[in-house]
C-alpha cells in the first residue's frame, strides 16, 4: 500500500471508464417508470432521443440536475473556506456517477457503511475509502487484505471501537496472510449514541490494542456527533459541541502514539451539524480532518431542510432540494381525501412525509392547505387540495430524509428543471443497493 488514507493522493477518485459505461446498459422491466419506448434500448441512445418527463409513469423519483451540481459545488467550497476535507457518505445515494462528481469537484474519498457497499465502490474503482463501521466478517476482512494487496493505490481505514475487535480483526487479517496492515480509527461514541467506544480514556485503551496489533495501524480517530441530537436547539447542539470536544481531547491524548508518516485522521460530521464539526476540529494540530457529509448532494424538503447548517447561518447559499416524487391522483372517494399512487415502496418516510408542492402542468400546492397525512405501501393520502388534484392529476412531490430515498430507485431520472411545464430527461442515475 503506497498511500494512507490521509495522504493526497493524484488521479481521479474513481475509475471514470467503468462510470462511463454504465451509459451502456441495455434498459428493461428491472426499472420503475420508464418508457416502452426506452425498452431494450441503451442508455445513451434513449437520452439521444430527447425524452421528458411526461413519457414516464408514476410512482416515479427524479433528480434535479441544476440542484444536485448546485449542492455539490457549495458543499465543496465551503469545506475548502474552512479548512477541512470531504470524504462524502456514499450510502446515501450509492450511485457511482454520483460519487464521481463528489470526487471531481474535490471530494478526499467516499465514505462507506458495509462490506456490500465496499464492494461495488471497489467494482467502479473507488480509490480511497473509509468505512464508517468495523468489520469484522473474516471473509470481508480477506477480501479486503487481498485489495490491498492487489492495488497499492488503494487507501483504506475503518473503525474499531473496542479492544474485542480489535482481537478479531487482527485474528482474521492474521489468517487471510494479509501482507500490509489495514488502517483504523478509534470510534469514540457519547451517551445513548450508537457505536462507539464510551468516553476517552476506554478509547485510549483501544488504541493501545491497535498499536500491538501487527496486522492494524493505527490511523486517527472519528465519530458520528448526528447520534447525539436531531434539532438544532440550544440543548442539541451543545450536546454535539461537548462531544466533538470530547473528539478533540482523545486526539491530544494519542498525538504520541501515531506514525510520522502521514498526519493522523479525524474525521465526523453529517449533514446536519458540519458547520460544528469544522469551528471545533479544523484548527487541531497535525491533523487530517474529514467531514463525511452525504446527504448535502440532494438536500430535501423536510428534515434537513429544517436543521441545514445554511439555515442556521453557515452559508450565503443554501442547498436546494433535488428529489421530487412524482404521483397520480388515482381516487377521490371523499371530498377532501385524494389517493396518489406512490407509497412506501416508492417514497422515504422515516424524517417525515412527502410534501405537495405543484401539479404538472397545473398550480402550486405549496402554501395552500394540501398536505399528505399518511403512505400504506402502495398509496399517499392527499387531503384538503379540493379541486387542485383532480383524479389523472400528476403532482410533484418534495422529499424529506434522501438516504432512504434512493434505496427504493434502481434508475433515477435526472431532469434540467423540476420546475419546468415540461421538464427535459437528461441522464439516468444508477443506484447499486
Amino acid at each position: 500500500m503506497d498511500q494512507t488514507f490521509a495522504s493526497a493522493g493524484t488521479g481521479p477518485g474513481i475509475d471514470v471508464g467503468k462510470v462511463a459505461a454504465l451509459a451502456d446498459e441495455v434498459l428493461d422491466w428491472r426499472f420503475k417508470a420508464l418508457p416502452d419506448a426506452a425498452r431494450g434500448v441503451r442508455v445513451r441512445d434513449y437520452l439521444a432521443t430527447g425524452p421528458t418527463l411526461a413519457g414516464f409513469g408514476t410512482p416515479l423519483l427524479t433528480l434535479d440536475g441544476a440542484a444536485v451540481e448546485h449542492n455539490v459545488r457549495t458543499m465543496a467550497d465551503w469545506c475548502a473556506k474552512a479548512g477541512v476535507a470531504l470524504a462524502p457518505h456514499g450510502k446515501t445515494t450509492m450511485a457511482p456517477a454520483l460519487w464521481q462528481a463528489q470526487l471531481d469537484a474535490g471530494g478526499h474519498g467516499i465514505t462507506l457503511a458495509s462490506l456490500p457497499q465496499l464492494r461495488v465502490a471497489r467494482a467502479f474503482g473507488v480509490r480511497r475509502i473509509l468505512l464508517a463501521n468495523t468489520l469484522l466478517d473474516p471473509a470481508g476482512l480477506g477480501w479486503l487484505a487481498a485489495e490491498l494487496a492487489a492495488d497499492p493505490a488503494f487507501a483504506f481505514a475503518s473503525w474499531v471501537d473496542s479492544v474485542e475487535s480489535v482481537r478479531q480483526m487482527d485474528g482474521a487479517l492474521r489468517a487471510a496472510g494479509a501482507e500490509c496492515p489495514v488502517e483504523v480509527l478509534v470510534e469514540l461514541g457519547g451517551p445513548g449514541g450508537r457505536t462507539g467506544v464510551r468516553g476517552v480514556d476506554a478509547a485510549v485503551d483501544v488504541a493501545a490494542a491497535v498499536l500491538r496489533a501487527p496486522t492494524l495501524r493505527l490511523a486517527g480517530i472519528g465519530g458520528y456527533e448526528g447520534a447525539l441530537a436531531h434539532d438544532a436547539t440550544d440543548d442539541g447542539l451543545a450536546a454535539v459541541r461537548g462531544y466533538l470536544r470530547d473528539l478533540a481531547d482523545l486526539h491530544g491524548r494519542l498525538s504520541a502514539a501515531y506514525a510520522d508518516d502521514a498526519p493522523p485522521v479525524v474525521t465526523a460530521g453529517g449533514s446536519a451539524y458540519f458547520d460544528l464539526v469544522a469551528e471545533e476540529l479544523a484548527a487541531l494540530p497535525e491533523a487530517a480532518v474529514v467531514l463525511r457529509s452525504g446527504a448535502y448532494l440532494a438536500h430535501d424538503d423536510g428534515f434537513y431542510r429544517g436543521i441545514s447548517p445554511f439555515v442556521r447561518g453557515a452559508g450565503d447559499a443554501p442547498f436546494r432540494g433535488a428529489l421530487h416524487g412524482w404521483a397520480r391522483v388515482v381516487s377521490r372517494p371523499e371530498p377532501q381525501l385524494a389517493l396518489l399512487d406512490a407509497g412506501k415502496r416508492d417514497l422515504p418516510f422515516d424524517e417525515g412525509l412527502p410534501e405537495p408542492q405543484l401539479v404538472r402542468g397545473g398550480p402550486a400546492l405549496t402554501g395552500t392547505a394540501a398536505r399528505v397525512t399518511a403512505l400504506n405501501d402502495q398509496h399517499a393520502f392527499l387531503r384538503d387540495a379540493g379541486d387542485l388534484a383532480p383524479v389523472g392529476a400528476v403532482l410533484r412531490l418534495g422529499i424529506s430524509h434522501p438516504c432512504t430515498a434512493f434505496d427504493k430507485w434502481a434508475l433515477i431520472p435526472v431532469l434540467d428543471d423540476a420546475s419546468a411545464a415540461e421538464p427535459k430527461v437528461t441522464g439516468l442515475v444508477r443506484t447499486f443497493f
